[in-house]
């Protein structure tokens, strides 16, 4: 019978001759990415209801901040909110459910018995999580803009949004990351996921700008909440008129920048500590 050594036991790097080549790492990757839209793919119902109930939900929302109508001073500042809101919701909770997937199934475990790092994996899961959050986002926009074209109105595009567009991926999948270390070692915090929605919806700037919010709140938002500096440089560029490097709202371009590095760097370093934890306890196929 073959034996595997414990993964704890391993107390340094594998010899330079034994560790993978570019093309395991590549490899590595890409079935993480697959493995990912499979799975997305496999619940395309799913998708399909959200992509409906997502717009639905956008022009509703709006119909009651307009006491029953569609006010256009409403739309375009609450379609980019909503878009946001509904990429993090998609990409985050996909992220996190693929790694308690996994744990639930007692299929986690396996992955860490090849000799790739679980940063290659990490990285693939995470790209899976991004795309499979488009289709409903971009139907919230798609609604969104045809009703604002429809009421005789336009839909301005600005190429600047494309840098707190990036800000927004890039936050959200720091926070994913935290969310996803925290899995592994707490198991059962699927309440966070639902929680915090309450918390992006309510508290993130999504359709009440963090201007007209108590000080506190707008501090923490634009502090914590992946979204919040992106979607007041958006709606600066596309509704204001001003520049990247005029921003009216918020703490400036130089947080849209910094926030999601800072969000990516403390989901690099909490995954990595709690993964450590996880692993020495033994715990990574438990449930």
């Amino acid at each position: 019978m073959t034996t595997l050594t414990p993964i704890a036991d391993r107390v340094g790097p594998a010899p330079a001759a034994g560790r993978p080549g570019a093309a395991t790492y590549y490899n590595g990757f890409k079935n993480e990415v697959h493995k990912g839209l499979l799975n997305f793919a496999a619940g395309w119902r799913e998708v399909v209801i959200q992509m409906i109930t997502f717009p639905i939900f956008f022009l509703l929302l709006v119909l009651f901040m307009g006491k029953g109508q569609l006010k256009d001073e409403l739309l375009l500042p609450g379609l980019l909110g909503m878009v946001s809101l509904t990429f993090i919701h998609e990409q985050v909770n996909r992220a996190f459910w693929s790694y308690l997937g996994d744990m639930q199934s007692g299929v986690l475990e396996q992955t860490y018995l090849t000799p790739l790092p679980s940063w290659t994996l990490i990285l693939g899961r995470q790209v899976a999580a991004v795309v499979s959050a488009l289709p409903s986002a971009l139907s919230v926009l798609v609604v969104g803009v045809i009703t604002i074209e429809a009421r005789g109105g336009d839909t301005p595009f600005d190429v600047q949004i494309l840098l707190p567009l990036a800000s927004i991926v890039l936050g959200t999948c720091g926070l994913a990351l935290i969310l996803c270390g925290l899995t592994l070692v707490f198991k059962r915090i699927q309440i966070i996921t639902q929680f915090s929605m309450a918390i992006w919806f309510i508290a993130g700037g999504t359709f009440v700008p963090l201007d007209n919010m108590p000080d506190v709140t707008a501090f923490l938002s634009r502090l914590l909440v992946p979204i919040a500096p992106g979607i007041e440089a958006i709606r600066d560029v596309l509704v204001g008129g001003h520049s990247l490097l005029d921003l009216q709202t918020g703490w400036g371009l130089w947080w849209v920048i910094l926030q999601p590095l800072l969000l990516v760097g403390i989901g690099v370093v909490l995954f990595g500590r709690l993964e450590h934890v996880a692993r020495r306890r033994g715990t990574l196929g438990r449930y």
